[in-house]
């Protein structure tokens, strides 16, 4: 395992995305970098718009703003007009500079959504977030996400070619705070909605997870993401998602994502 784990910080090291490689995760700069490349790596952009497509299916048919946690480079916006977008860090793309850690600030029942994509997993308390959850969203209201899920697939490519933390085995649904990009557990959304989800029910029971669906075997790691150079070109992009829905077709256990979607009774 330890010459897989070499063998892989070789490659990242060796296929690292100029535009991105030696900037530090927790800088402003990085996130900017970030939505720039997003926009110009075609087959990125077409991920982002396939998530963004899945997450306004699940927005329900009541009035209310829909809250972006996590905005950072992405623009749920084309998907969903009039999302408001926040992000830990002053991004000029978003609306309100917000540290879920420290709690939403929002009225009590106001929110007819809570969204975010690649986010939860790097929130140092998700009971407190859970909480706040409960208290800011109308009855009938959803908290949609799309992150990073735990198969045998996913827990073998998270684990030796990417540079977040991945620990399924963690008995904790906390993370060391003040690191608001570089502190994740990318196993984090399974363990809280999957692994736990008998503790998740006891604590939350005004909330009620609807579907947990997984997603992507292939196409996020042939893109290279924001963080690797990709490894197919931006037209192909049509033949791997019918080779991405084969694959989950055959089983699930190959997913590397996937959307979450909670209801607030």
């Amino acid at each position: 395992m330890g010459l897989i784990r070499r063998a892989a910080a070789a490659i990242r090291h060796g296929l690292a995305e100029p535009m991105t490689a030696g900037l530090a995760l927790d800088d402003l700069d990085t996130t900017v970098h970030r939505a720039d490349l997003i926009q110009s790596k075609r087959f990125v952009r077409r991920i982002y718009e396939e998530w963004y497509r899945l997450i306004a299916e699940t927005l329900p048919p009541i009035e209310g703003p829909v809250v972006e946690i996590g905005s950072g480079g992405g623009f749920l916006r084309r998907a969903v007009p009039g999302v408001f977008c926040s992000d830990v860090l002053l991004v000029p793309t978003v609306h309100l500079v917000l540290d879920a850690a420290a709690g939403l600030p929002f009225t009590d029942a106001s929110l007819r959504a809570i969204v975010m994509t690649n986010a939860f997993h790097h929130i140092p308390d998700a009971r407190r977030f859970l909480g706040d959850v409960v208290r800011c969203l109308k009855p009938g209201g959803v908290l949609a996400m799309i992150e990073p899920w735990v198969t045998p697939w996913s827990r073998f490519v998270y684990t030796n070619f990417h540079h977040e933390p991945f620990e399924p085995t963690s008995p904790s649904w906390e993370l060391d705070p003040g690191r608001p990009l570089s502190a994740a557990n990318g196993a984090l959304p399974w363990i809280v909605f999957e692994r736990d989800r008998q503790l998740f029910d006891r604590q939350f029971p005004a909330l009620h997870i609807v579907s947990l669906d997984p997603l992507m075997p292939l196409r996020y790691l042939l893109s290279g993401g924001v963080s690797i150079r990709s490894a197919v070109p931006a037209w192909s992009f049509p033949f791997w998602r019918q080779v991405d829905e084969l694959l989950l077709r055959t089983t699930s256990r190959s997913a590397m994502f996937a959307r979450v979607v909670v209801r607030r009774n």
